[in-house]
């Protein structure tokens, strides 16, 4: 199955409509009843998410009407979904706000993902920019471009491979487990300058615009990834799971590294987990 570039533009449109309607009006106006836990202090839902969630899935059954729609919010309602997904010929995964905890914080970093996957392949991917409002797109084979509002576009491109000391990059240590967080965390020190945003939507972009070399993160569900390793791979960059397997959007574990190149991952898998 092939998705087109008109299609493509839609998708895009109906999330930058979203993120219009149900989330930047909430933005810094959340009352304390509209922020709740899910699975932990750490886990957050808020109203803009639950809308934004509505409003995408509404305009998606419009446009594939025969895909299932699978949000995370209605996956942390039923968690049946998610274990079902891979039954589906096309699923279509949206996170509404990725980074609700920077949301609902009213810091300025995070974004609405969507990716289209088929027969357990991810074949598009959306990451829009609320704030920014831009998003980037990529179709499987047709590589990976950022899209303004009007209409403006330029490729998406990973970074140049450089030695483990030059890298920089965004590493997601808080869902490891303990022995594990505590072997990588002394090792953090080996890269030249290591972030984490809180936000996978805004950390992909930045490498898979060029502004960072390497992705790290032990916690694998398909509404943060799926989207980002699709660009990423159109991007040029490679990625894998920790035990070098290709990342798959029904894999929910295992953990990804992204890099540049094969011995970019290679050598910061030695590194951090070797």
């Amino acid at each position: 199955m092939r998705i087109s570039a008109t299609a493509a533009r839609e998708v895009a449109q109906l999330l930058r409509a979203a993120a219009r309607a149900e989330i930047l009006p909430r933005f810094r106006r959340l009352a304390s009843g509209d922020v709740r836990t899910k699975s932990g202090p750490l886990d957050l839902v808020t109203e803009a998410d639950e809308a934004a969630e509505r409003h995408i899935e509404a305009g998606l059954r419009r446009l594939f009407p025969d895909a299932v729609i699978l949000g995370e919010e209605a996956a942390a309602a039923d968690p049946t979904k998610l274990t079902n997904m891979a039954e589906a010929r096309l699923c279509i995964v949206v996170d509404p706000v990725d980074g609700t905890a920077n949301f609902a914080a009213g810091v300025p970093l995070f974004g609405v993902m969507a990716a289209a996957i088929y027969q357990g392949e991810t074949i598009a991917a959306w990451i829009h920019d609320p704030l920014g409002d831009d998003t980037l797109i990529a179709l499987r084979g047709e590589g990976a471009w950022v899209e303004g509002q009007e209409g403006h576009l330029h490729d998406c491109r990973v970074s140049a491979p450089v030695p483990l000391a030059r890298m920089v990059g965004a590493i997601s240590w808080g869902f490891m487990p303990r022995d594990r967080k505590a072997a990588v965390l002394p090792k953090l020190a080996g890269f030249a300058s290591v972030m984490n945003f809180r936000c996978a939507a805004h950390e992909y972009r930045l490498v898979n615009t060029g502004g960072a070399h390497v992705l790290v993160y032990n916690r694998l569900l398909p509404w943060d990834h799926a989207a980002g390793v699709l660009i990423h791979a159109e991007a040029g960059g490679y990625s894998a799971q920790f035990d070098g397997a290709p990342y798959s959007p029904l894999r929910h574990t295992g953990g990804i590294i992204c890099a540049p190149d094969q011995a970019g991952w290679e050598e910061v898998r030695a590194w951090l987990l070797g």
